[in-house]
């Protein structure tokens, strides 16, 4: 699973023409991967960090996050198939993400479910 790190507000910065190249990009870089037959699933993510859910004692704590202190998002995910880190990683090399932010290359732990 490749996991994309931003600061918000990492693209408002970008004139209208500039973000239209940005999307065009990653559209292209996905597409790329998707008829490689390496993708299992994407999404953007809202800029927003959402919320993190802990109980102790039977009490739900609900908190801003999950990135509150370092005000980094998760800006949205790509699961692939790839054999290996080293695969993942030659296919993250041309990710348009890399511009703005960081990736987190993570292996997905089935727990015996399929995933599709």
């Amino acid at each position: 699973m490749l996991i994309l790190h931003e600061t918000p507000g990492n693209f408002k910065h970008l004139a209208p023409d500039e973000l239209q190249r940005v999307v065009e990009r990653y559209v292209s870089w996905a597409s790329k991967l998707k008829e490689a037959g390496k993708t299992a699933g994407s999404n953007k993510l809202m800029e927003e960090g959402g919320r993190v859910v802990t109980r102790k004692k039977g009490e739900l704590n609900v908190v801003d996050g999950p990135y509150s202190e370092v005000k980094e998002v998760v800006a949205g995910y790509f699961v692939l198939h790839a054999a290996d880190y080293q695969e993942a990683v030659q296919l993250v090399r041309d990710c348009p993400h890399l511009d703005f932010g960081r990736i987190e290359v993570r292996q997905v732990d089935p727990m015996g479910c399929s995933g599709e």
